[in-house]
């Protein structure tokens, strides 16, 4: 089922919910559950071949080869497109400065909602 997952995130180019894959798996798979969709998320989530977006309740299949490398996710707030970039001296930044006051981090997530180029541009410029 993982597979069938990635390829409904990769065909979607955009984040979805839990419950919208299921819908998109349903037609092929009626009898399917929502746990399956849950257990087939987690363990990708944690094979870093999804990303979940912890602010929209949604997952995005993973854009970049880095199984286990931490991205920074740049969500367009008109339009929903999702950037991922890899920007590994910030988020060895970020550990640091937990770990000066003594926080022990398990996982960094971060998410930055704005306006994609396309929709930062005045409608006359496009």
């Amino acid at each position: 089922m993982q597979a069938q997952v990635v390829e409904t995130l990769t065909r979607a180019q955009k984040p979805l919910t839990a419950y919208a894959i299921l819908e998109e798996l349903r037609a092929e798979y009626p009898k399917i559950a929502p746990t399956t969709i849950y257990r087939a998320l987690s363990a990708l989530a944690e094979q870093g071949k999804v990303h979940r977006l912890e602010s929209l309740n949604a997952y995005l299949a993973c854009q970049h080869d880095h199984p286990h490398e931490e991205s920074i996710l740049s969500i367009c707030d008109d339009c929903g497109t999702v950037e991922e970039r890899l920007a590994p001296e910030v988020m060895k930044g970020l550990a640091q400065l937990a770990h000066k006051s003594g926080f022990a981090a398990s996982r960094q997530i971060v998410e930055i909602h704005g306006r994609c180029a396309d929709c930062g541009q005045e409608p006359s410029a496009k």
